[in-house]
């Protein structure tokens, strides 16, 4: 087989230099960069995953806030909160602690 047969059966496209060369750079970008196609999508499921976490802490910090604003502002609230965290009481009641034994297993 002559070098001239093998190259009259490739095809014109796979001929031109420029096309060859953009599709070597966007091979090169997309598998071997260092912002290959892989580490954007974990990158970018990171970016999620930390939205999601954001997202979470906002909604919490908020009920923190109102709960605080709740205690600092209702004294029934604080006393119903120091007797259920501090168990703390008045003078006249009796605090009873029930302590629910663990189940033996068989």
């Amino acid at each position: 087989m002559k070098a001239a047969d093998i190259l009259g059966k490739i095809p014109p496209f796979l001929k031109n230099k420029y096309l060859l060369t953009g599709l070597a750079f966007v091979i090169w970008l997309a598998f071997f960069d260092r912002n290959n196609l892989v580490s954007q999508l974990k990158s970018h499921k990171v970016l999620n995953d930390l939205n999601t976490e954001k997202k979470f802490y906002i909604d919490q910090a908020q009920q923190d806030s109102a709960a605080l604003h709740e205690l600092t502002t209702d004294t029934a609230s604080m006393e119903r909160y120091a007797r259920e965290k501090y168990m703390m009481k008045r003078d006249s009641e009796d605090i009873y602690i029930i302590v629910r034994e663990a189940k033996k297993p068989k």
